[in-house]
This record gives structure tokens, sequence and C-alpha cells, in this order.
């Protein structure tokens, strides 16, 4: 029998407690750096439609028969190189900003809360972690993608897996979904404070470049807003640390396949900066709520080469918020409204 659906004396069930759930949610990680972790992880990535626009059994057939023929064994090197005796940084990280948020939500006088964290590809999945909720009997769920800049890519696809979950079950929670939290006051703040902490400590550069993950721009041309939420972003910390615009240049990286991505380039940019005058530079990437692979081997190794091998001096990489205190208030303040 159900565990929704049993006849008790009681009419009004206990099972059903008027506690809150938060699920956080983040990108996800494969389960280890190797090739056969790797083709588990990209065939269920890639296999989303809103990861690739193209006719879908096309696309199938180019997923199955070349590329996770071909990619896993590069992709397991580049996760070897960041990996460490805590695994994957992404669901380290993530884990402990889960135990952070949760503890700050109970000081904040909350206790009826439950806090679970899940990963949109891979494990822990949005699936368990859902399901983990409703074995408490919560009756609302507040749902937290780590994404601060909405994109169909990420956090439509979060919404997707939510959904896809969902509507298999017969009793459906209170659901309060967070589609992004791009221009709120406390996540500026504590982005501009982790630039000024750097600026303090190491001086200011000739160029402050804001990195974010790139998307083709096919995408903003049928309407996703993420390119102009990023540019917001950048305007925002900007004001809040009183640069001048000059200073600052906003970059998108992580391009995959032949299909043109937001412009500028970060991996071009930096390859032109030393012809410029440009030596001395800091690297942020705000799309990032915790550093993963693409922080850690494509900004602090793979561009940090680009721009050296161009003739760069000094190149410097400001990491993501990650278990900042002032990162989990933010956090707090984005969902405190739904508590």
């Amino acid at each position: 029998m159900s565990r929704f659906s049993a006849v008790t004396d009681n009419p009004h069930d206990q099972r059903f407690n008027q506690k809150t759930g938060i699920l956080v949610t983040n990108l996800g990680s494969p389960d280890a750096p190797t090739a056969k972790a790797l083709r588990v992880y990209l065939a269920e990535f890639l296999s989303d439609p809103r990861i690739v626009e193209i006719p879908r059994l096309i696309w199938l057939m180019i997923l199955h028969g070349i590329i996770l023929r071909v990619r896993p064994k590069k992709s397991a090197k580049a996760y070897e190189s960041i990996w460490t005796e805590n695994g994957s940084p992404l669901i380290h990280i993530s884990a402990q900003q889960t135990e952070k948020l949760s503890l700050l939500i109970k000081q904040q006088g909350y206790e009826n809360t439950e806090v679970v964290m899940a990963m949109r590809y891979g494990n822990p999945s949005i699936e368990s972690g859902l399901e983990l909720l409703r074995d408490k009997g919560l009756t609302r769920i507040i749902v937290l993608p780590l994404y601060p800049q909405y994109s169909s890519p990420t956090t439509g696809s979060t919404f997707d897996a939510v959904a896809a979950v969902l509507k298999k079950w017969r009793w459906v929670p209170e659901l309060h979904f967070i589609n992004g939290y791009h221009k709120t006051p406390k996540y500026i703040s504590a982005l501009a404070a982790s630039i000024a902490e750097d600026l303090e400590k190491h001086g200011t550069p000739q160029k402050l470049v804001f990195s974010y993950h790139g998307m083709p721009k096919q995408f903003l041309t049928n309407g996703d807003p993420y390119h102009c939420l990023c540019h917001q972003t950048t305007s925002l910390v900007i004001k809040a640390l009183g640069l001048d615009k000059d200073l600052v240049m906003t970059t998108f990286q992580s391009r995959f396949g032949k299909a043109e991505w937001l412009k500028p380039y970060t991996d071009e940019t930096l390859t032109n900066f030393p012809a410029q005058g440009i030596h001395d530079i800091a690297i942020v990437s705000p799309a990032f709520s915790a550093d993963c692979l693409e922080t850690l081997e494509e900004l602090e190794e793979e561009n940090r080469e680009i721009f050296e091998h161009a003739g760069g001096k000094s190149y410097r990489y400001i990491p993501a918020l990650n278990d900042r205190d002032d990162h989990i208030d933010a956090l707090f303040d984005v969902i405190k409204p739904m508590l």
C-alpha cells in the first residue's frame, strides 16, 4: 500500500507535518574521474534536450556513435586533475553549502525545515532528493538551483527534472521554484566582497575579467535571458565596488561544438590581451556558485596557460563564493520569503 494511502484513525494524519523541505541543486559530477564514469555522466548530461537543441534523432546518433566513444577519456583526465581526497570538488563544496545553510536556517528560528542536496546529473539525483523529502512527510518544498543567472540549460533543465519526478507522485506538495538571484543585494555584496578582498591583497590588475559560462548564440536569439542577466550582475558589482568600467570586461567560456556561442570568448580574449599591452589580470566566474571543473581546470589551469603562453605575466583566479558565510547568508535571503 502507498505510504500516502493508508487509512488511519487520525483524520489529521501527522505524516503531513507542515514542515518545509529545501532542495538545493547544482549541475553535478561523475562518480569518479574515469572514462567509464564519464561515459555514464555525459550520456545523461548530453541527452538533455535543453543542453543540445539539435533534432533529437540526429543528435542521439552523433552522441552515441561518436562523442561517447571519444570524449569520456579526455574528460576523465580533466576531472582527474582537480579530484581531491574528498572526491568531486563540486559535490564536496555543495555538501558544505547545504550543511551551513541548514544550520543558518535553524539558527534563524525556522526549526521545521529539512535541507537536502541534489544534482541535476549524476548523484545524488534530484529524484532521490525529492523522495527523501517526501519520506519525511513534508508538505512544502522549495527548490533552489544554485545558478545565480537563469538559463534554459541550467535552471530550466532543473525545473524539467523536478517536474518529471513530481508528475509521478499521486500527492504533489506545495512547490516553490526559485529561478535565479542574479541581482539580489546580498549576492552582489558577497561577490563584491570576494573581489575586494583579492584586490586588497594583490592590488588592482590591468583588467578584471568576469568570465561566465557560455551558451550557443542561438539560445539568446530564441529568447534566453542569460546573456543579459550576466551583464546585469557585472554592472551591479562594478557599481558596488566603485570600479572604473574600463577596468572590467565580461566574457564567456566553455564552448562546445562548432556553432557560434556568446561573445567575447574568454580564451580568445586572454590570447589577445598581451598584444594589447595587458599583462596583469584577475578573473572571476560569477555564474558558478561552487568551484568545479570549469573553474579549477578550465580557468585555473587551461586559461592560465593560454594567457601566459601569449605573453601574459600575472594571472590570478578569484575563487567562487563556495561556502563563504556571506554567500550562505545571501542564499538564506533568497529563500527566506518562502519559509
